[in-house]
This record gives structure tokens, sequence and C-alpha cells, in this order.
């Protein structure tokens, strides 16, 4: 399985950024995919999650000014990020993992597999 983030960038205070993330080796529409982030000195921290059931999961951090989203025929998670604030800068990090839908899997952890990462910068 590979994974390919792209899309970040340098942005102001309030802007928008959409990241993509494109998948390969498995069948993406079964896949739970997950964005998470690293700033300098702190730990990755869970983003967003786009569940193989349909649903979506937030950190209370993002809710509200993020938003995931797949297209299943472009094997792709999208994150839009919207209100962009000088604490969302950090290094954005698309994760991937199949589990059964009815597995109870929380949508935070438990990825096995990782893209390159993706830096998100947001001015002040």
């Amino acid at each position: 399985v590979q994974l390919q983030a792209s899309g970040g960038g340098l942005v102001q205070a309030g802007g928008s950024l959409r990241l993509s993330c494109a998948a390969s080796g498995r069948t993406f529409s079964n896949s739970v995919m997950g964005w998470f982030r690293q700033a300098p000195g702190k730990e990755r921290e869970f983003v967003a999650a786009s569940m193989n059931g349909g649903s979506t999961y937030y950190a209370g951090s993002v809710k509200g000014r993020f938003t995931v989203s797949r297209d299943n025929a472009k094997n792709t998670v999208y994150l839009q990020m919207n209100s962009l604030k000088p604490e969302d800068t950090a290094v954005y990090y698309c994760a991937a993992k199949w589990r059964s839908p009815y597995s109870g899997s929380s949508p935070a952890n438990g990825y096995d597999y990782w893209g390159q990462g993706t830096q998100v910068t947001v001015s002040s």
C-alpha cells in the first residue's frame, strides 16, 4: 500500500487549503482513512477520519473548520481546511487501515499505513 499526500503550503490565518491523499495497493472503498498532524516539538495527533461505513470523525480542535471526504473512484481522500489558524501549523499525514465497518475500530488509532506528510504553515 502506498499513500501520497499533497496540497500543503503557506497560507495566512483565516485562509483555506485542501489536502489530498492518493492511495494504491488495496481496495480503497474498504479502507478507513485518517488524517493526523504533528507540530514541532509536539506529538502526532488525530485530526479527522473517513470510515469505510461512511461516517466521519473530527478532533475537537478542527470540528466545524475541517471537512474530510473521499472519492472512491479516484482512490483519494481529501481534507478541506477552512478558517485556518496559526496553531494548525504542522506536518499533515494521511493514514490507512482496513477493518470491517462492524469491528468497532477507533478512527483515531490503529493505522497500518502512512503517507510521507505534507507541510501546512499558517501565518498570523
